[in-house]
């Protein structure tokens, strides 16, 4: 039998929308919204009409038969704290975005409303996978070291996932098999350590970690009361500096790896040491996470849009390599990876996850 599933993917200023025919992509799209129409919205979830107005149109361009649908799947937001797996949208989740009781604001957030949306109207299940808010953190891993402040798990769990067991798949093993230490690097960057699966520790991909290419990652925390308290900056320009100004953005003015890549080509060395001073940290990051599994580590996977950068790639490599075997798998696979888990449901592999 074979499922056609719709997967939407909502962006700050665009939403991909693609059709699978089981894995494989038959039909993709990147549609554009005017930030002079987004400006109209009060809110994030205000947009989500508009959205799937604009979800429909494609598909009617596309004139593919939405009755020819399964499921709808839509990117899952900044939930409460849940496990790994497939959600159901339901009212309850629903009700949660529309009344803002997220860990945050973020677009993903009104990802199972547009997938709610279309699915509604064709008569089949609609779902979310392995939002960032996956919680399956050990209970050690919850301790920042002030009672006030817990860590909180917030990573890029769809493709972290969806590339371990891709790169396992070619080694004949599941995620259930090993333990491995995967590196998401993108705008944010995420590196958590899979306990057979389990993501049983990772840096908060917004306030951890190493710094990434627009944000900071961890700081010194003395100096940064000192900064928040200098009377210089208001609270949402400390938010601004922290998680978009930050990181590669405040030492070279911009996050664009593929404009570093190029200047470093031509002999940058200023781009060349910032980057290199990226992959140190990246390499801790890892060293780190390796410790948590105790070192029983089956291979360290570098993925997202930064593992096409060679000269980043060699510097956390090198540094990382005596702790197990690496294995490089780039760019972000997030449609991918939520056709792909929807299907898993479809056909009885996996059990849907009820949202509560």
């Amino acid at each position: 039998m074979d499922y056609y599933i719709l997967v939407i993917n909502p962006g700050s200023t665009s939403t991909k929308v693609a059709i699978y025919e089981n894995e494989s992509e038959i039909i993709s799209g990147n549609i554009e919204h005017p930030a002079e129409e987004l400006e109209r919205f009060d809110s994030i979830v205000d947009q989500h009409e508009y959205r799937t107005a604009a979800i429909k149109g494609f598909l009617e361009e596309k004139k593919f038969d939405t009755k020819s649908f399964s499921a709808v799947v839509g990117r899952g937001g900044l939930f409460k704290p849940l496990e790994s797996g497939v959600y159901r949208v339901n009212e309850a989740m629903l009700a949660d975005i529309r009344e803002g009781r997220m860990q945050g604001q973020h677009i993903s957030n009104i990802g199972a409303m547009l997938a709610y949306d279309i699915a509604e109207e064709v008569g089949v299940p609609a779902f979310i996978a392995d939002p960032v808010s996956v919680d399956e953190f050990c209970e050690l891993a919850r301790l920042s070291g002030l009672a006030q402040i817990p860590r909180i798990a917030l990573q890029h769990t769809l493709n972290i996932k969806a590339v371990a067991r891709k790169v396992l798949a070619k080694h004949s093993k599941s995620l259930q098999d090993v333990n491995l230490v995967v590196a998401h690097i993108g705008g944010g960057i995420s590196i958590c350590p899979l306990e057979r699966g389990r993501i049983i520790d990772a840096n908060n991909a917004i306030q951890e970690g190493p710094f990434s290419p627009e944000r900071t990652g961890g700081l010194p925390t003395g100096l940064l009361v000192d900064l928040c308290y200098s009377g210089k900056y208001t609270h949402k320009q400390m938010k601004k500096m922290l998680v978009g100004k930050g990181g590669l953005v405040s030492y070279l003015g911009t996050n664009s790896m593929k404009e570093l890549r190029k200047r470093i080509n031509e002999g940058d060395k200023e781009a060349a040491f910032y980057i290199e001073a990226m992959a140190y940290q990246i390499a801790k990051e890892i060293g780190a996470m390796a410790t948590v599994l105790k070192g029983n580590i089956y291979r360290i996977i570098i993925t997202g849009g930064g593992a096409h950068f060679p000269f980043l790639l060699k510097n956390i490599i090198s540094r990382v390599n005596f702790i197990a075997p690496v294995e490089v798998f780039p760019g972000e696979h997030e449609m991918y990876a939520l056709a792909t888990s929807t299907l898993r449901v479809l056909k009885g592999e996996e059990g849907e996850r009820q949202y509560e």
